[in-house]
């Protein structure tokens, strides 16, 4: 089942009832010109069972514990944001598989030859999804970066996943004089900082619910990093975001501000089509399969991770 993505960027009540969120708005709540039928009627609710993320971007929302903690036992990640109106924060739940304590202690006891093994995986994946963005958006040629994908060797000591991004970045937004991928550089860096928030979330949500610690990663080890483990297994997925905001660009005049039909947008990213296993699936499903094969890698049951392709 596909969880829904939910945004809030107006001020509102959120609140608990019969395991439903309830939504009201602060101005019909307080109003006492409105009959009270209208303000009933106002009323939105959303059963929670349903819900995968949640974002809050309103200094003016109101949501009570009992919404929290609601939220967090089905395995729904929340995401709030910042005065720029950026995202800035994460909130998972602590357990999120019946057999935790187990999944906890083989991912920790993996073998450095193993997440050497799962890194070159994923670095493959990665560049192959992003010569299919460069092939289909920049026409440039993408022989040398399927050559790139190829020659990963365990552990990428050759660096080929820096050597792809350079080329890949210098070649993807070339309509736009001055690009250069940076998390504080100029649009559409905005948008892509993101979407990415919103693919991180879904993937440490994810990661969660098959028993795995998003904080030790394979590759990633940032001390200061809570989320190494979902950094390392966002990256095949990037591309897919990346091939979004690139078309955002494309049909939008001005990309300057993150407006609020762009997030509208970007907040499609957990529904985006992949293909994994020769079939097509929104993305948010894609990553459950790419999560739960990554526990069984780590178990010993299977040798590779299950990671998404446009085709």
């Amino acid at each position: 089942m596909i969880k829904r993505t939910l945004y809030f960027g107006n001020p509102a009540y959120l609140s608990l009832r019969n395991k439903q969120l309830v939504v009201q708005l602060p101005e019909v709540v307080k109003s006492d010109s409105l009959p009270e039928t209208f303000k009933e009627q106002s009323v939105k609710t959303i059963p929670v069972e349903d819900i995968g993320v949640v974002i809050l971007d309103n200094k003016q929302l109101t949501i009570t514990h009992g919404v929290i903690e609601a939220l967090l036992e089905n395995n729904c990640a929340l995401i709030t944001c910042n005065s720029g109106r950026m995202p800035a924060g994460l909130m998972l739940p602590l357990t999120g598989n019946t057999t935790q304590t187990e999944r906890f202690r083989e991912q920790i006891d993996a073998s450095v030859p193993l997440k050497k093994q799962l890194w070159q995986q994923t670095v493959q994946a990665k560049i192959e999804n992003q010569a299919y963005v460069l092939a289909n958006k920049s026409k440039v040629v993408i022989k040398n970066m399927l050559a790139w994908a190829a020659d990963v060797k365990s552990g990428d000591p050759d660096n080929y996943e820096a050597r792809a991004a350079v080329y890949y970045w210098a070649n993807l937004f070339t309509n736009i004089t001055g690009f250069i991928r940076h998390r504080e550089g100029i649009p559409p860096n905005n948008l892509l900082n993101y979407g990415y928030a919103i693919l991180r979330a879904v993937v440490a949500r994810s990661l969660v619910a098959s028993g795995l610690l998003p904080t030790l990663g394979i590759h990633h080890r940032n001390k200061y990093n809570a989320y190494c483990l979902a950094d390392d297994i966002m990256e095949p997925y990037r591309p897919f975001v990346d091939k979004l905001v690139f078309e955002m660009t494309e049909s939008e005049a001005d990309v300057s501000e993150l407006t609020q039909d762009m997030k509208v947008k970007l907040l499609n990213i957990p529904v985006l089509d992949v293909v994994m296993n020769n079939q097509r699936s929104p993305l948010m499903i894609a990553v459950g399969q790419t999560t739960a094969s990554l526990y069984k890698c780590f178990s010993g049951e299977i040798r590779k991770v299950k990671y998404p392709s446009f085709e």
